[in-house]
C-alpha cells in the first residue's frame, strides 16, 4: 500500500491532474475526495475508484496526506487544519493570498515535521528542474526579463470562470510559474514595483538580494497572438532563455507526488516546500501592495 491520499477539490485541475496523477501512481493511494459541492466530490471519486467525503476531517482522518486543488484563500484554511492533523502536504500553487495566512502553515509543518510541497508546474520538469540548479550554482546573473501572457477568458477554458481568478488576475495565478524559476537562481526580492497595463497585464521590477533586478509581464486577459511563457536571464554567461517544459501537468504531479513521498521516508526538506511557497507570496503580496499604492514597497514590509 502507497502513501494515502485525501484529495481536497472537485474542479478541473483536481479532475484532470491531480487525480489522475494520485490514481495512476503507483506509490500513492486515492482513499477519497472532498469539495464543497458533495454531488462533484462523489461523482469525481467514482471516476478514480475512491470514496467521497462529506465530512474534511472524516477524509483527515483515514489518510496519510493530503492533496489541494481549491483557491489559495480556502487551500490555506485547510492545509492549517489538515497540518494540524498531522497529515502531509502536496499544494498547490499559491499557497495563500497573505504571507500571514502562509506563515501558519509554515508554523504548523515546521512544528509537526510534516513534510511539504507546493506545486509550480514547470519545476517539476527535468530540462527546468535542471536548468534552475545549474543557473543557480553558476551565478553572475545581473537580471531576468520574463513574460507570462495567457488567455483563460476565451469560452471552453475550464479556468476562465474562476472567480479568485478573475479578481486577482494574472499576478497571483500565473504570477508564481515564472517566480519559481527566478528566485532560486536571482535570490530572494527585497523590493518590488509594479504598474498595470493594458488587458489586465501587471508589469513587475523587482530589486534582488546581491542587486539583481527582474522585469515581469504577466496577465490571464493577453491578446491571442501574445501569448507565450518566456524567461530570459543576463549576466556574465550572457542571455540565456529557460527551456520550456517536458512534462504533461499529471506527468509532473507524480514527480510531485514522488518528491513528498521522500520526504515521508526521511529526505531533507524539498527546495520546492512550503517554506518556498511562503516566499513566493510574499512577493506578490507586496507586488499587490506596490500597484495599488503606486510605490515601491519593500517584501517584509508587506509581509508584516
Amino acid at each position: 500500500m502507497g502513501l494515502r491520499f485525501g484529495l481536497l477539490g472537485t474542479g478541473h485541475w483536481a479532475a484532470e491532474t491531480q487525480g489522475a496523477a494520485l490514481a495512476a501512481h503507483p506509490d500513492a493511494e486515492l482513499v477519497g475526495v472532498w469539495g464543497r459541492d458533495p454531488e462533484k466530490a462523489r461523482v469525481l471519486a467514482d471516476r478514480y475508484g475512491a470514496r467521497a467525503y462529506a465530512d474534511v476531517d472524516a477524509l483527515l482522518a483515514d489518510v496519510d496526506a493530503v492533496a489541494v486543488a481549491l483557491p489559495p484563500d480556502v487551500q490555506a484554511d485547510l492545509a492549517l487544519r489538515a497540518a494540524r492533523a498531522g497529515r502531509h502536504l502536496l499544494l498547490d500553487k499559491p499557497l495563500a493570498l497573505s504571507a500571514s495566512a502562509a506563515d501558519a502553515v509554515v508554523a504548523e509543518v515546521r512544528e509537526r515535521g510534516l513534510a511539504s510541497m507546493v506545486f509550480f508546474t514547470n519545476r517539476f520538469s527535468d530540462g527546468i528542474d535542471a536548468f534552475v540548479r545549474e543557473s543557480a550554482e553558476q551565478g553572475g546573473w545581473q537580471g531576468v526579463r520574463a513574460t507570462l501572457f495567457a488567455s483563460i477568458f476565451r469560452p471552453g477554458n475550464p479556468y476562465g470562470a474562476s472567480p479568485w481568478r478573475r479578481e486577482r488576475g494574472g499576478l497571483w495565478d500565473v504570477g508564481p510559474h515564472v517566480l519559481s524559476v527566478v528566485l532560486p537562481v536571482l535570490g530572494p526580492v527585497e523590493a518590488v514595483a509594479a504598474m498595470a497595463g493594458p488587458s489586465d497585464t501587471v508589469h513587475l521590477l523587482t530589486r534582488h538580494r546581491g542587486g539583481a533586478v527582474g522585469t515581469f509581464s504577466v496577465s490571464l486577459d493577453a491578446p491571442e497572438k501574445a501569448l507565450g511563457f518566456e524567461v530570459v536571464l543576463f549576466g556574465e554567461a550572457g542571455r540565456v532563455a529557460v527551456p520550456d517544459g517536458d512534462k504533461s501537468p499529471v506527468e509532473a504531479f507524480q514527480v510531485a507526488v514522488d518528491r513528498l513521498i521522500a520526504q515521508v521516508e526521511g529526505a531533507p526538506g524539498d527546495p520546492l516546500d512550503v517554506r518556498f511557497g511562503r516566499e513566493v507570496v510574499s512577493v506578490l503580496e507586496a507586488a499587490e501592495t506596490a500597484l495599488r499604492e503606486g510605490r515601491t514597497v519593500d517584501v517584509e514590509e508587506a509581509a508584516g
